[in-house]
């Protein structure tokens, strides 16, 4: 006879899970102890159980099968929450097996008692705890098939005496379904699009992360209708490289081109993303949105034309039903004024740029102590990283350096929390995407805000012998915040981050590090961290007060910049 641990182990073996994250103890001890038994599974044991749930999510994200976490009693599985939401924010499929207190105790606010299936009530689109035998396995197969099917998170809640009970050796296995990706809009609804498409004028297409399994027919689209694409920051991954329709993101980190050109088009072309910043979509537009969740249609902008269903084949639908434009007057004009804001980055990039003569004048403006600009950092892990390398960013102004300076050529891919916008994430994404191709570059984009929060498990990729490379945007501060609070007219309060020297820190947990001051050696430091195949930490000091202008900026964002510097000016002197 087999016991319930065993069964799910073996049952989520099979069904090609090859690593499971999280910190043992206590209720999970049976179900370790059958990973420790069966070999197709890695235990990772993490520092802190929120990691544990970022690299299972990176992992499912990756690999488009389920990621596995646990947690423990109590205090251990709450930990879990934080990646979790990030998780379900992702749409990645994760199983997490939590912990629970001998079922005889379950009531009695017994010690490190937690009523786990209403604290992941919201965050799981499937949540149980097992008291019997009876319930395996369909309990499992519940948990896992929701997790995949929806997709999302599934939690299920496992207490110790439980999960060591025997199972009849009669019970079945579980049996898992497969993800359905067929789904194709109406034929009539299809029509439509086709024609509102072949009136207009001028079209512009928003594109996200959806139609990264379309990219041949999207280009196909965009040529037809000479239709310039701004894509979301998840689209990057797939449809940046070698897209001459492309013209950069919109939102706070994007660009006056793919703002001009939302703005200047007569029907938008929303195409697998749910885009959630309403405030940069365009007014006055025919909208027509391609997603394959009915409940993203129309919630962030008014849709004139709805498709639901897949990206791929929806597209295939629509092509031979679309007019070639006549003109690609709107196409050029985008991409034109795209080339150019490109152009003004690549002069912020050049790590000489301070000791030319315009760099001169704004580095007594923005940077007197001629510290490295972080655009610059940006763009030397552009040059230097792998073509299929894996890149992960911490929410703010990493990923704002990112999304403008890393070019996803070849097969690169990327990760972040871009839906639930969660601090710390970069670090234990990369470690689950590097346990998954020990010989692939993984290269994270940290901020130091982040990077500080979960520091301990910088010692789980030296104790696994992963390969990372943190590279850290240090700037002593909350970037995003100050820069909020500074175009708000409010003076930075709170912002500054007292940072130990993060490469000493970074050494004596057992990493290669170095930390760069100098932009004269900003470059080779790079290349040199790239080309090592250990866990390497970059702590690269940035100029903190480098502005990330928005792609419109309007003048009360600019009056309120200037009375917040004035502001800082006078605060420094009291």
């Amino acid at each position: 006879m087999t016991t319930i641990a065993e069964m799910i182990v073996t049952a989520l073996a099979d069904e090609g899970v090859t690593h499971v994250w999280g910190v043992v103890g206590d209720a999970l001890n049976p179900i370790t102890d059958a990973i420790r038994r069966e070999d197709r599974i890695e235990w990772i044991g993490v520092r802190h159980e929120e990691v544990a749930a970022y690299a299972a999510g990176a992992q499912a994200q990756l690999t488009g099968t389920i990621g596995v976490c646990m947690g423990t009693v109590g205090p251990g599985s709450i930990h879990l929450l934080g990646g979790l939401y990030d998780a379900k924010k992702s749409h990645a499929p994760v199983l997490a097996i939590c912990g629970q207190v001998p079922t005889c105790e379950i009531g009695s606010e017994y010690f490190q008692e937690v009523g786990n299936d209403a604290v992941f009530g919201d965050v799981a689109e499937f949540t149980a705890t097992v008291t019997s035998a009876a319930q395996l396995p369909r309990m499992l197969e519940q948990a896992v098939n929701a997790a995949v099917s929806r997709p999302g998170v599934s939690v299920l809640t496992i207490p110790g005496d439980v999960a060591g009970m025997k199972l009849d050796d009669s019970s079945p296995a579980p049996r898992f379904v497969a993800r359905d990706r067929t789904t194709v809009p109406g034929s009539a609804e299809v029509t439509d699009a086709a024609e509102a498409l072949n009136r207009a004028e001028k079209v512009t297409m928003l594109v996200g992360a959806g139609a990264r399994e379309a990219r041949e027919e999207a280009l196909q689209i965009a040529e037809k209708l000479s239709a310039p694409m701004v894509l979301t920051i998840k689209a990057k991954e797939g449809l940046e490289r070698d897209n001459p329709y492309a013209v950069g993101q919109t939102g706070l980190i994007g660009n006056p081109a793919a703002n001009a050109a939302l703005e200047g088009c007569d029907v938008l072309f929303m195409v697998g993303t749910d885009f959630p910043y309403r405030d940069w979509y365009p007014s006055g537009k025919t909208v027509i949105q391609l997603d394959s969740r009915l409940e993203h249609i129309g919630r962030r902008t008014p849709v004139d034309i709805a498709l639901v269903g897949h990206c791929r084949p929806a597209l295939g639908e629509l092509l031979p039903k679309l007019i070639s434009k006549p003109s690609d007057k709107h196409l050029k004009r985008a991409q034109e004024q795209y080339q150019l804001w490109c152009a003004g980055q690549q002069r912020l990039a050049d790590p000489g740029h301070d000791r030319k003569f315009l760099g001169r004048i704004r580095r007594h403006l923005d940077n007197p102590q001629e510290l490295i600009r972080p655009e610059a950092l940006a763009a030397a892990v552009n040059t230097h990283a792998a073509d299929d390398a894996i890149f992960t960013s911490d929410t703010g102004m990493s990923t704002v350096w990112l999304s403008r300076f890393l070019h996803l050529r070849g097969t690169r891919r990327l990760l972040g929390s871009y839906n639930l916008g969660s601090m710390a994430n970069a670090m234990p994404q990369a470690l689950g995407a590097q346990i998954l191709d020990r010989d692939r570059q993984v290269v994270a984009f940290c901020g130091d805000g982040g990077l500080m929060m979960l520091l301990g498990d910088l010692r789980t990729a030296v104790t696994y012998e992963l390969p990372v490379t943190l590279v850290v945007f240090n700037n002593g501060r909350l970037g995003m915040v100050k820069l909020e609070q500074e175009q708000g007219g409010l003076p930075e309060f709170g912002t500054v981050l007292d940072n130990p020297d993060l490469a000493a820190v970074a050494e004596a947990l057992g990493l290669q590090s170095r930390r760069v001051t100098d932009p004269r050696e900003l470059d080779a430091a790079v290349a040199e961290a790239l080309a090592q195949r250990r866990p390497v930490l970059l702590d690269v000091v940035t100029n903190p007060d480098e502005i990330a202008v928005p792609p419109n900026p309007t003048l009360d964002q600019a009056w309120g910049f200037a009375i917040a510097k004035v502001k800082e000016t006078l605060n420094s002197r009291e």
